[in-house]
């Protein structure tokens, strides 16, 4: 052994010495903890979650306190702790300075679901703060929502009145019931409906813009006619009809198939 003695510390004394040390640190935390949080004012209480503080229900913050909230007659508190009044009208009342008054429902009219506002009766259209009748013009009727009117099927809205509809000849009412479509083989030009000649070897096409009609498979549009396509040796009609393509392995060579060189 060695001639020197080391001095051996009891393990209960160091234990002792670290907890000491633990509730010193602890303790300053909660002091620094407490002095770094706001007082909490008269009827109010530390927020659950995070720093600082609420007003109990009733109250409301104000200049650092939380001033008691005055609530009108046909009103109730609410949970708005800052800004607002801290209060809301009752169902049938609305805020007028610091009152509820009763919102004043007018004849033919009844007080919206929502509670702070009115509607009209069905029939009847708002006009300022009053509701008046809406009489529909003769051959009108209301429509689903009663505050709007709609033709019968064959008049059409014109100058707020429903006019009948001038079908011209050889057109018929579509399906709006307030314009007109031309028969099948018509077309529309300005208010009439004029035939579409459709010449030999084609024919006619529902379209609004082009001739009207169309070309038989095998023939092609010249001078406003349907001409034989004419398809040379080894060549056939291609995907349109109205022209043609060469066989495999033949090359198109202006008006005729020919084989590439070298085959």
């Amino acid at each position: 052994m060695s001639g020197k003695c080391r001095r051996i510390i009891p393990f209960f004394k160091t234990a002792k010495t670290a907890g000491l040390l633990l509730l010193i640190v602890t303790g300053m935390g909660v002091v620094s903890a407490n002095a770094a949080s706001p007082a909490i004012p008269e009827n109010a209480q530390a927020k659950a979650y995070g720093t600082g503080w609420d007003c109990s229900r009733g109250y409301r913050a104000e200049d650092g306190a939380c001033k008691p909230v005055i609530v009108p007659d046909h009103a109730y508190p609410t949970d708005t702790f800052y800004g607002g009044r801290g209060w809301a009208c009752n169902h049938g009342f609305e805020k007028q300075g610091d009152t509820c008054k009763t919102i004043a429902v007018p004849k033919n009219a009844y007080l919206d679901s929502s509670g702070d506002k009115w509607r009209c009766d069905r029939g009847y259209q708002k006009s300022h703060e009053a509701c008046v009748a809406m009489l529909p013009p003769e051959n009108g009727y209301l429509d689903s929502t009663g505050d709007n009117w709609n033709c019968e099927r064959g008049y059409q809205k014109l100058a707020g009145k429903c006019r009948a509809v001038a079908i011209p000849e050889n057109a018929y009412l579509d399906s709006t019931g307030d314009k007109w479509k031309c028969n099948r083989g018509y077309r529309q030009d300005d208010e009439a409906c004029l035939v579409v000649a459709v010449p030999p070897n084609a024919y006619f096409i529902d379209s609004s813009y082009g001739a009207g009609w169309r070309c038989e498979r095998g023939y092609r549009v010249l001078d406003n006619a349907c001409t034989t396509v004419s398809v040379p040796k080894n060549a056939h009609l291609d995907y349109s009809g109205s022209d043609w393509e060469c066989d495999r392995p033949y090359r198109k060579q202006r008006d005729r198939c020919e084989l590439p060189q070298g085959n």
